[in-house]
């Protein structure tokens, strides 16, 4: 179980839920956050439509008594400058969220100022009844009934709750603000109670003075929809996301299935140490695949060095064996008959032997990865020595400076000298030049040469072409070997080609100035 839950697919599954999730998240909040926007707008713009017509109406000089404030059974009010309501719908019997929570409008009291006089607004307290009788018992300066309520014109044309007033400046038009505030509340409109986005325009009448309409439009159905929304994200969202895990889980199980049967098949190779075997490659170009095929090179170059390690072995072996055993008949010829002791083969034989175990011990740590430093110095000093100590070799060349190691570089120029040497009927030619970035050096005899079907394989370990190039000339059939591995890890190349006399020619290329 520890196993599953920590496994790849698991922590993918995870992941893309978990991605999924909160993008499902971000996007439900957005769209929940747009749709009520919307609907908040539109339901502003319905609310600043309703105030907009009762301004109008105002403006446009409509007593108070004749405003229409029921006909959408939307909440209105009508507050003056002093934040006093001054007109109100029948059915509102509560509000909040706008200038003021008053219901109902104060009074009016009509005054005459002589015949035809101008009608002056006072506040007074109390609503006006529904009988059709004004505050002053229906009577006033003008013959004609009183809005508030009053007259029997006031009580058929009223549209909506109002304070008494006269009608003598209601041709007077008035200005309506372009500013729109908005602002959010709850209403009582008759029994019902609901929530309502309010819209305030302000409208200037100068028998009034400064009035706000306080207009409103139901959220019920910004509500409904956000709460539908809501319910539809609730619970779609964990179906969603069941789906979205379900889904990943089998398409990385599908997936990681090669995966699973590499390490399978590497598990068996591991314990069989089989190294012939191979892991199975998907029929897919994916990554996986190139995994497979790469872990197919890995297993094949590993089959390959532990085989060269083996031959190696057994090679070094059998070479190691007839020195020994040389020597041990000597020493034990000498020991019964100390006359019979040959004491120069035995010293031949010891060389021979102490000369095979270094060459062993330079290809084991070759073979391990030493990388040689990084020094330079003359490579035209160093052939010059190793030329000296051979006779009727000749030199051809200039200073040439290379980096790396002296002393390895001094062993791969002796096994070549040594090799041409064994094999050269009376002359070996060492040149050395430069060639771009290159240090060329050549070592040319004038012996049998080497077939071209043999050229690359007489750089393997322990090989021998022929008996003269075989033990009895001292050769073990590590020098030429030794000398590409050198070259190799110098960054250089060893070949071998045929001598203008027909001969072999041995060509060492190594990077020169840097």
């Amino acid at each position: 179980m520890r196993r599953a839950f920590g496994s790849v697919r698991a922590k993918a599954t995870l992941g893309a839920t978990v991605v999924v999730a909160i993008a499902l998240v971000a996007a439900g909040t957005a769209v929940l956050l747009s749709l009520r926007s919307n609907l908040n707008g539109q339901a502003g713009t319905q609310a600043e439509r309703s105030a907009r017509e009762v301004a109008a109406d105002l403006s446009g000089g409509a007593s108070y008594a004749r405003l229409r404030l029921d006909d959408d059974q939307r909440p209105v009010q009508v507050v003056d400058a002093k934040g006093v309501l001054v007109a109100a719908g029948e059915d509102l019997r509560r509000i909040s969220g706008t200038g003021t929570d008053a219901v109902k409008p104060r009074a009016r009291q009509t005054a005459a100022a002589g015949s035809g006089g101008d009608a002056t607004d006072d506040h007074g307290g109390g609503d006006h009844g529904d009988d059709g009788k004004s505050g002053d018992d229906g009577k006033s300066g003008d013959d004609r009934g009183g809005d508030g309520g009053g007259g029997e014109d006031g009580g058929k044309d009223g549209r909506g709750r109002g304070g008494g007033e006269d009608d003598d400046h209601s041709l007077e038009p008035g200005r309506i603000g372009a500013e729109v505030r908005f602002s959010e509340g709850s209403a009582t409109l008759g029994g019902d109670t609901a929530d309502y986005r309010f819209a305030a325009v302000e409208v200037s009448v100068r028998s009034k003075g400064v009035l706000t309409v306080y207009a409103g439009a139901p959220l019920a159905a910004e509500q409904a929809a956000v709460r539908t929304a809501l319910t539809v994200m609730l619970i779609g969202l964990p179906l969603l996301l069941a789906v979205v895990a379900a889904v990943t889980w089998r398409v990385t199980r599908r997936a990681l299935r090669p995966v699973e049967g590499i390490r399978s098949e590497m598990a068996a190779i591991t314990a069989s140490e089989d190294l012939a075997r191979r892991v199975p490659v998907p029929d897919t170009q994916d990554e996986v695949a190139g995994l497979a095929r790469t872990t197919n090179e890995t297993l094949a170059a590993l089959e390959t060095s532990v085989e060269r390690q083996r031959r190696f072995v057994a090679d070094a072996s059998h070479e190691l064996r007839s020195p020994i055993a040389s020597l041990r008949t000597q020493l034990e010829v000498g020991a019964a008959h100390p006359e019979l002791l040959d004491v120069t083969g035995a010293v031949e034989d010891t060389v021979r032997l102490q000369r095979l175990a270094a060459d062993l011990l330079l290809l084991a740590r070759l073979d391990a990865g030493e990388r040689p430093s990084d020094t330079r110095f003359d490579l035209a000093e160093l052939v010059r020595e190793e030329v000296s100590r051979r006779p009727g070799v000749t030199l051809e060349g200039t200073c040439a400076e290379v980096a790396g190691s002296r002393g390895q570089l001094a062993r791969l120029l002796g096994n070549l000298l040594d090799n041409a040497g064994r094999h050269a009927r009376d002359r070996v030619e060492v040149t050395l030049r430069t060639e771009g970035p290159w240090t060329v050096l050549e070592v040319a005899d004038d012996g049998a040469g080497v077939p071209a079907a043999e050229r690359e394989r007489i750089f393997e370990r322990f090989v021998r072409l022929d008996e003269a190039r075989g033990r009895d000339d001292g050769g073990a059939g590590l020098g030429l070997a030794i000398a590409r591995d050198v070259a190799l890890r110098h960054g250089g190349t060893l070949t071998v080609g045929e001598a203008r006399g027909g001969g072999a020619l041995f060509t060492l290329r190594l990077p020169g100035h840097a």
